[in-house]
């Protein structure tokens, strides 16, 4: 049922999210949004090499879209590129192929495993996790360029 996946734990997350509000000079930004439901997560990020070292993020979302943005809030700082993406990985398999929530850390991601029995919930709750891996993927990118030499 679809109260199974708006439980007290979800709703406490979406209500106390860390680390709202944009980064003054981020290494990167990036916005993922859900056509489905119209939920919208905005991110920056810095990073000193493969470490994220800051993170900043609006969340329009619904409250599972506020949920996993809360989760990301609490452990990305600290997190490495590498980590992130295999989150996303997680969490995608979680909801789309019956895989394992992510342990450790991340292990609050599991509160989330009851949205893969609602296929037009899962782009709403993979939205931070889409938003980070694309802004390390720019800033990854900037850091492969040559420095301009004018």
């Amino acid at each position: 049922m679809l109260n199974d996946i708006y439980n007290k734990r979800i709703i406490e997350l979406a209500g106390n999210i860390p680390r709202l509000g944009r980064l003054p000079d981020p290494d990167a930004s990036a916005t993922a949004h859900s056509k489905l439901c119209g939920s919208t997560v905005k991110v920056d990020l810095k990073m000193d090499g493969p470490l994220v070292t800051d993170f900043g993020h609006e969340v329009k979302a619904c409250a599972l879209g506020q949920a996993s943005s809360s989760i990301m809030a609490r452990h990305v700082v600290g997190s490495t590129a590498t980590e992130l993406r295999e989150l996303r990985e997680a969490v995608r398999r979680m909801l789309k192929e019956n895989g394992a929530p992510p342990q450790g850390k991340w292990a609050d991601i599991g509160l989330l495993e009851p949205v893969r029995d609602f296929k037009a919930r899962h782009a709403s709750t993979m939205l931070t996790f889409d938003a980070v891996v694309d802004a390390i993927g720019q800033i990854e990118a900037k850091a492969k360029q040559p420095a301009d030499a004018g």
